[in-house]
């Protein structure tokens, strides 16, 4: 983990040096596969009815069994105490609580969904001062308010594009998510001393795929039909697995707050893909809010990294899964 924070510390690699590009397309590739997420669970739903709780247990349950396989070459040399693991187990719960209502949020409108998602940085900045004792500066305060008034934009009244009140299940169930996926890159300051990456990756995929499963429907067990299943389990592989693992291994050799601002290019992708595939519009208010929710994603990430940036592996762009 220390040559990690120092590559990461190091910022950019001079131009003339081989192997510059490589990371940052590596991060662009991981942001653009998640974008496409959306299209995915939407083809797997046209072959048979499956609910979202089941979908993300399918997921979770490749990511976990991937991130297991590269736990071998990836382990820490002591054992982690009690009170880490503690964290992990809790980095499983919010995780599983993310995905599930990303998802969720998925089935209603992908473009509002995604884009409500990405009040995590906000939110990250809101919880740092108060579970890490990191320092409120200026533009914190100024990033958090223009996201949040971007989501109040977004959801304030009715578009010609959409109903006000399918814009504001959306939206609702996509904040949701940031709400736990901001609380997992808050936890993961309270393990990355003690686990390597892929170690917390697989431990807190395990207790995610059981929250998950638990949240299934008794009757759906029952109902699962086997091509939907397969093909979202083949799936996983490219946006949830090995994205996240591109994604991780191009994070340890760029500084965080350029991988976390090209991470914008996974709700560019999933508004431009809903569009041109699902035929799926954004009236004028919706587009403002998303624009404003972004905008305030981008103060944080391009703060100072002497005052506010995560370190390298639990930034808001750690492997969005």
């Amino acid at each position: 983990m220390t040559a990690e924070r120092s590559r990461a510390a190091a910022g950019p690699i001079g131009f003339g040096q081989r192997g510059r590009i490589l990371p940052y397309a590596a991060v662009a590739f991981a942001a653009c596969s998640w974008g496409t997420w959306a299209l995915w669970l939407r083809r797997a739903e046209t072959m048979g009815p499956m609910p979202s709780a089941l979908e993300s247990a399918i997921v979770m349950a490749v990511i976990t069994a991937g991130s297991g396989v590269a736990m071998f070459r990836d382990r820490s040399r002591r054992p982690a105490s009690w009170r880490a693991r503690g964290w992990v187990l809790w980095l499983g719960v919010s995780d599983a609580l993310n995905l599930l209502f990303f998802f969720a949020a998925y089935r209603i409108m992908i473009s509002v969904s995604v884009l409500a998602h990405y009040l995590t940085p906000a939110l990250v900045a809101v919880a740092s001062p108060i579970a890490l004792r990191e320092r409120v500066t200026p533009r914190t305060l100024l990033a958090v308010v223009v996201s949040v008034a971007g989501l109040a934009v977004m959801v304030g009244r009715s578009d010609a594009a959409a109903d006000a009140r399918v814009v504001w299940a959306s939206a609702s169930l996509g904040a949701a998510s940031a709400v736990f996926y901001a609380s997992t890159v808050v936890t993961n300051k309270f393990v990355i001393d003690e686990f390597t990456t892929s170690e917390a990756m697989f431990w807190h995929g395990v207790v995610a795929t059981a929250v998950l499963a638990a949240c299934v429907p008794l009757d759906a067990w029952g109902a699962i039909e086997p091509r939907p299943t397969l093909y979202l389990a083949a799936i996983a592989i490219w946006p949830g697995a090995l994205a996240g693992l591109v994604f991780l291994w191009a994070l340890r050799r760029m500084p965080a707050t350029h991988a976390s601002t090209l991470t914008l290019l996974e709700p560019l992708v999933a508004v431009l893909t809903a569009g041109a595939v699902v035929g799926e519009a954004l009236g004028a208010r919706a587009l403002v809010g998303g624009a404003m929710i972004l905008g305030g994603s981008l103060l944080v990430m391009t703060q100072s990294p002497a005052r506010a940036e995560p370190r390298a592996s639990t930034s808001p762009a750690t492997s969005d899964f």
